[in-house]
């Protein structure tokens, strides 16, 4: 059994999960089914809808089909050709406080129904638990993981390591860290669904990408619980590979009819915004009017369509390096998603160490919310790091962003290279959001010349672009610094912040040019003028 990466966007993978049964592509959503009450039939999940690996619930098996399971097994009991992952029961303990079964118990049942994927039966943190209950249920974990992985005979199940500590994130880690130690198939974390049912996004990323940066980067990372489309995407993004839930499901039972950017009640629907099979036939009136049983089951079959199509959109922008800009469009879906993505930004140099270099596409750059993305943390690290400029450079000219890129091959920096091209002791800059500053000669270099974004660009953008220009003037060797062209529409904030960098440096400044034309003869005369006067330049 193996998992192999075939495609890679921020920390968003496409995989193949070798199981028994067959393989699981990544990022997956199991349906969880459920042996009492389901509305879809397991065998039309597969042929009809097209989901080839789903999971179940061994604790409910077990409480009420135990021997017909064993007798069976897992795959002719629940009529499905597929991948079978099966949870243990500790959804049961977070709602219900405890089970019926031991660890032990429950893990050599999963082995003998032949479940493809199997999880052991931990302790769920919970959102309310307390610091020391926190820390048993970790410690409580830790040791039935121990006790599981003594007891299991059959090297053909993949087994599942969940990791516990909710919102308590150094017992997160520290349970994480326990965890990687020990040879589980694939990590899962533990605990997030009250997080999810009351919206709080941000503790989220925090609990993700903790668990993320301690876990094997090479292991897949199963989000439990987690089964609404509009936050597929940022979970991905995040490093999530599988995903389990039965809210397709429960929704349906509810009246309720997911899409990819919310939630609607059937009630108050007087079109169906989709194109599935369900709702290309019906209407809402005729969904109303229909029996309920046969209601809840067209609803559950659309619910799980969307969450399918979803999650095949999330492998696309993987494979053409569009991801980020997925979560940023599903992160307007809600103001909690939003607030979640603003949070990403504390993790970018993460993001950054782990995401591919290369892409197949350039960016779309929307607003502030993008500068967290790996492309720009790498620009701005590898320029601090591996960048020096040419070495009688004694000068730096900042000219104003172009939207002609490369820019180098724009009209007006021509014509300011041309002026400048026989001073070696001349180096010019481009001022450019949200990169801040790039060096003339490596403005062709990825991701620069293949962004695109509006202008202006948002206020917060223009703030994190200047601190990076003085950022750059505070640690280079220039002896001077000229500004030549207004940097709309925030020049005086650039120039004075310009100005203090070098005053601190013991550099000296000027502005040649604050005139939007700055490749004019009168603006090139000034240039000339400013550089025949400063010394350090001849």
């Amino acid at each position: 059994m193996e998992f192999q990466v075939e495609s890679k966007d921020v920390l968003g993978r496409i995989g193949r999960l070798k199981t028994k049964s067959g393989v699981v592509e990544t990022p997956h959503l199991f349906p969880v089914v459920n042996p009492l009450t389901q509305p879809i039939p397991p065998k039309e999940i597969y042929e009809k809808i097209g989901c080839k690996a789903l999971m179940t619930n061994a604790y409910l098996v077990k409480k009420n089909f135990e021997e017909e399971a064993i007798r069976r097994g897992i795959h002719r009991f629940l009529d499905f050709e597929g991948v079978v992952a099966t949870d243990s029961g500790a959804y049961q303990i977070l709602t219900y406080g405890d089970v019926e079964v031991e660890a032990s118990e429950i893990a050599i049942f999963q082995e003998r129904i032949n479940s493809d994927i199997a999880v052991i039966l931990d302790i769920p943190t919970g959102l309310e638990a307390t610091r020391e209950y926190a820390r048993w249920t970790v410690q409580e974990t830790i040791r039935r993981a121990d006790e599981t992985l003594k007891l299991i005979k059959k090297r053909d199940v993949l087994w599942v390591g969940p990791v516990q500590g909710g919102i308590h994130l150094d017992l997160l880690a520290e349970s994480a860290r326990e965890m990687s130690e020990r040879p589980f198939a694939v990590y899962a974390l533990g605990s997030p669904t009250q997080i999810m049912e009351q919206y709080m996004f941000e503790r989220l990323v925090d609990m993700i990408l903790t668990a993320k940066m301690n876990l094997p980067l090479s292991k897949p990372l199963h989000l439990f619980g987690a089964g609404h489309p509009s936050m597929f995407a940022l979970a991905v993004a995040l490093g999530c590979d599988l995903f389990d839930s039965a809210a397709y499901a429960l929704y349906a039972r509810a009246g309720r009819y997911l899409t990819e950017s919310g939630t609607l009640r059937l009630d108050e629907l007087e079109h169906l915004p989709c194109t599935c099979p369900i709702c290309a036939r019906v209407s809402p009136s005729q969904l109303r009017e229909t029996g309920r049983k046969l209601r809840e089951k067209l609803l559950a079959e659309h619910n799980l369509y969307v969450c399918m199509e979803e999650m095949k959109r999330v492998r696309q922008a993987i494979f053409e390096g569009r991801l980020w800009e997925l979560v940023e469009l599903r992160a307007h879906c809600h103001p909690s998603l939003l607030q979640a993505l603003k949070r990403v930004g504390s993790y970018s140099g993460f993001l950054e160490k782990h995401s591919p270099s290369t892409k197949r596409k350039g960016l779309f750059y929307f607003g502030y919310e993008g500068l967290a993305r790996p492309e720009i943390t790498r620009y701005k690290k590898r320029l601090f790091e591996r960048y020096k400029p040419p070495t009688k450079a004694n000068v730096l000219v900042l000219v104003p962003y172009q939207n002609d890129k490369p820019y180098h091959k724009s009209r007006p920096i021509r014509r300011i290279l041309q002026e400048v091209s026989e001073n070696r002791g001349v180096h010019v800059g481009v001022c450019a959001p949200p990169f801040g500053i790039v060096p003339i000669e490596i403005d062709d270099m990825f991701p620069v010349s293949q962004t695109e974004m509006p202008f202006p660009p948002d206020e917060k953008t223009f703030e994190r672009t200047f601190e990076s220009i003085v950022a750059y003037i505070a640690k280079s060797s220039y002896k001077s610094v000229t500004i030549h062209g207004r940097f709309e529409p925030h020049f005086e904030k650039l120039r004075d912040l310009c100005e203090k960098a070098c005053k601190d440096g013991r550099k000296k400044f000027e502005v040649s040019y604050s005139g939007t034309e700055f490749w004019t003869d009168q603006a090139l005369e000034r240039l000339r003028r400013s550089l025949r006067s400063d010394e350090v330049s001849r």
